[in-house]
């Protein structure tokens, strides 16, 4: 896979919940090449280990700001890399500089669910939902469906593959992907 004569990364977008942490390591263990190593790489968990805290602790004692400009400084660090799978926190695509970066460097993967399905995976997840703030004051399903208003067609335009998550495995999901990534190179 090459972009632009120069290595590439595959980028996966999409609201919290919807799979990328999940399926980003199987994606990259499924496109190894003999050549060439992929490695996965969690845009949250990285912005959580330069900052030393929690997202939500940024968010409690610098506000939402000052996680966006952190997590723009870390996906231009990830831009001028190349074989990485990124999970992308769900919000990094609303910045258009962060828009500008991922097409610049790679191929973008929108892994999309229904509210529903994202609501109960979020529910599910006690560890994710301490890790991560709410981004509105209604919180839960409100909050889900109010920002997917908003998301989606950000989403959608910046992707170069969607798949929907829905009734897929984790794995399904990286097959398809993988089976995307060889047609879409010939």
């Amino acid at each position: 896979m090459e972009h632009d004569g120069i290595g590439m990364n595959l980028y996966l977008i999409g609201y919290r919940g919807s799979g990328k942490s999940t399926v980003a390591p199987l994606l990259a263990q499924a496109i190894r090449s003999k050549q060439t190593v992929w490695k996965s790489v969690d845009a949250d968990d990285l912005v959580e280990a330069a900052a030393g805290m929690s997202i939500a602790r940024i968010f409690a004692e610098h506000g939402e700001a000052e996680f966006r400009r952190r997590e723009t400084e870390l996906i231009a660090q990830l831009a001028n890399q190349s074989n990485l799978v990124v999970s992308l926190g769900g919000g990094a695509p609303m910045l258009a500089a962060n828009r500008n970066l991922i097409a610049g460097s790679g191929k973008t993967v929108w892994l999309y669910a229904e509210s529903d399905l994202l609501c109960q995976r979020i529910a599910a997840d006690n560890v994710n939902a301490q890790q991560r703030p709410d981004l509105t004051v209604h919180g839960g399903r409100e909050e889900i469906v109010q920002l997917l208003k908003l998301r989606n067609p950000v989403y959608e335009g910046c992707a170069d593959y969607t798949i929907d998550v829905g009734d897929l495995s984790p794995q399904e999901v990286a097959d398809r992907i993988v089976n995307w990534l060889e047609t879409d190179d010939k």
